[in-house]
Parts: C-alpha cells; structure tokens; sequence
C-alpha cells in the first residue's frame, strides 16, 4: 500500500523562489557569460518532467545532462536486491550528470526526478566540447563537484550518527528548499527508501513531529506548522550543506 505526504508550510514567505536571473534559477547556468549561453542554447532545452521519470539507470549510456530549475533529482544506489538508498539529491542549484563532465560515457547510480517540475536538458555531447577547452562552464561545475561531495560526506555522517528524526527533518527541509511551492507529493515507501529505514519508523517519526507541534499529520497529508522548529530539530548536516552551496555557488 502506498500512502502520500503532501507537505505544506504555513510559512510560505520564507522560501518564496528568488526571481530568475539571465533567465534561469539553476545556480550554475546563471553563472555564466552570455556568449557562452549562446553556444549551449544550440543543444539545449526545458523540458517538464515528472515524478519518478528516470533519468539515468545504472550502466546505461548518458545521452543528456539536466540543470534543473524547478523539482529536484536523487541519486540512489541501487543493490542486487533492488534496495535503493539516496546518496545525494540535486536541484536548481546543480547539474545531473557529472559522470559526463568527468569523461564518463554511464552512470553507476540510477537518478530519478522526485517531483514534478522543470530542467534544462543538453546534449552530453555538446558538454563534453564546451568544457574540454575550460572556460565558465567547466569551473562552474568543479565548484558544483565540491558542493556535492561536502553533500555526500556529510550524507554519510548524517546517517551513521544521527537519529532518523533529525535526518528525516534534514531531508524534508532540503527538499521543500528545492521545489517550486510548498506542497510534496511523496510516497511512505519512498521516504523510508531515501531515509534508509522501515516504513514504519517513517509513521514514529511523523507522529513524533506532530505531537511536538512541528507537523500536522492527517491521513496522509503533512503541515508544517512551524519551519523554524523543525530546523531546529533537524541535524546541523541540513545547514552545513546549505551553507556550502551558498559558499561556492552564490
């Protein structure tokens, strides 16, 4: 059975999507010079995608990158087993396909869109000619690759020494950072999933939010009824990622 989260804030104003610049939200195209746009507007357009649309399967060819601008990605590691476990997360302010930009023609971790939104999608081809010579796109997205390592390392501590309370706070104001509006549409099973944990312990932790005042949890629908408190109980991985971003990106 599949039970849906639908997360809302009664804080809207605190994560109101700042206006585009130079016609995107996505950090690493707005870095760059306009003669540069020109060159990757030949092999690039916005496309919706839509939740669970797979972007990458693990050893399969790479025949796109993604920017997103609205919605966000996970990249999980898959087992044999089919068990899936997210290993990082990217939205507007990165890029889905590193493996390209590293000279890799696959993936070995399967991506897939969580939400529903909007992602500049390019020719991989066309990536690996714009940044072999260097230049704006290429340093961009080396300062993006320390970005997601710190995510990554931190991912790893966050999991090996904290409580899922504090992750699942971590990751629900990770993600409600990311996508356009206020509302997540998610399934327990996939939450569990990401978290690492049972769906049950999903269920305790919910229940453990709401009678703190955090969340209003009712037949599958979530409120947050106070962010700074659930920042507050979130672990500080949520901020030290954060503030890395920010740091390297702007």
């Amino acid at each position: 059975m599949r039970f849906f989260y639908h997360v809302k804030t009664a804080h809207s104003q605190m994560k109101a999507n700042p206006r585009p610049r130079n016609g995107f939200r996505n950090r690493i195209l707005k870095r760059l010079p306009a003669v540069v746009i020109r060159r990757l507007r030949k092999g690039m357009r916005l496309v919706e995608l839509n939740q669970w649309d797979s972007l990458y399967e693990p050893h399969t060819a790479c025949g796109y990158v993604y920017f997103p601008e609205t919605g966000m990605a996970s990249i999980l590691s898959v087992l044999k087993d089919g068990t899936m476990t997210e290993v990082g997360t990217v939205g507007s302010e990165g890029m889905v396909g590193l493996p390209v930009f590293f000279g890799a023609k696959t993936s070995a971790r399967r991506v897939c869109w969580q939400f529903q939104g909007s992602a500049h999608r390019m020719d991989a081809e066309l990536l690996r000619r714009e940044t072999r010579k260097g230049g704006a796109l290429s340093d961009a997205l080396h300062l993006y690759t320390q970005a997601l390592f710190a995510q990554v390392s931190q991912l790893a501590t966050c999991n090996r020494l904290h409580t899922i309370e504090q992750r699942c706070c971590c990751w629900l104001l990770t993600t409600h950072d990311r996508v356009k509006g206020d509302e997540l549409d998610l399934t327990h099973e996939f939450l569990s999933e990401m978290l690492g944990t049972r769906r049950a312990g999903v269920t305790e932790v919910a229940g453990t939010l709401q009678r703190a005042g955090l969340i209003e949890y009712r037949h599958g629908h979530v409120t947050v009824r106070n962010r700074r408190g659930l920042e507050k109980a979130a672990c500080e991985c949520y901020r030290v990622v954060r503030d890395e971003f920010d740091r390297l990106l702007g």
